[in-house]
């Protein structure tokens, strides 16, 4: 069989940022640390795993603040044509638009996801011309914390309903589904980004999902 391809499209736990420990802090976890990474080496030689993981990234919005390139949607078709083909497409998106400056509802961002994943199937950089399959991953759920407590005001309680909107458009949409929530946790120094350990599991969880769903 042919050597398969993911591209793991995300914002900077994808990225592989570590906790801030102040703003303006752009540490980043070892490559061999990163969740892709980790599933990679779970995957084996079978699959490509190219990690395209861009901090402050959201689904399709505009961030007034920290720019116009943040939004997914600017970047999404650039990426597909750049790596086709594509068998997968993992989106892990959704934590940057629970920003209190874009005031959206857990629906709003499940919407803005799916406009992604919908660009994704219409898209023709899958093998032989035909488009990617798509998995949605439900991000992990956010703490109000650290030094971006006030950035992220009001989004736990919003990123605790997104997984459940995830699940229900996967679900009508037939696209994979996999909640990070059931292995991972955020690091409570900021409340937003992964530590080592939840980069591992989440890694070694994707791989499984992901095995089970392009079997």
């Amino acid at each position: 069989m042919p050597q398969r391809t993911v591209l793991c499209f995300g914002d900077s736990n994808t990225h592989g940022t570590r906790a801030m420990r102040h703003m303006g802090d752009r540490r980043r976890l070892e490559r061999n640390q990163r969740w892709p990474t980790v599933m990679a080496t779970v995957l084996g030689p079978d699959w490509d795993v190219i990690a395209e993981g861009h901090p402050g990234r959201t689904s399709v919005f505009e961030d007034p603040i920290e720019g116009a390139h943040k939004s997914g949607l600017r970047a999404l078709h650039a990426l597909l044509e750049s790596h086709r083909p594509i068998d997968l497409v993992l989106i892990m998106l959704g934590t940057n638009d629970l920003k209190a400056r874009f005031g959206l509802s857990a629906s709003d961002i499940a919407l803005g996801i799916q406009r992604l994943a919908l660009e994704v199937r219409r898209s023709d950089s899958g093998p032989d011309g035909t488009a990617p399959q798509v998995m949605l991953m439900a991000p992990v759920r956010v703490l109000e914390g650290g030094c971006l407590a006030e950035i992220f005001s009001g989004a736990e309680n919003t990123s605790t309903a997104l997984p459940g909107h995830l699940a229900q458009i996967a679900a009508s949409q037939d696209f994979g589904f996999t909640d990070t929530n059931s292995v991972a946790r955020v690091d409570p120094v900021d409340g937003v980004h992964l530590s080592a350990e939840g980069h591992a599991a989440i890694g070694a969880h994707v791989a499984k999902a992901v095995t089970d769903f392009m079997a």
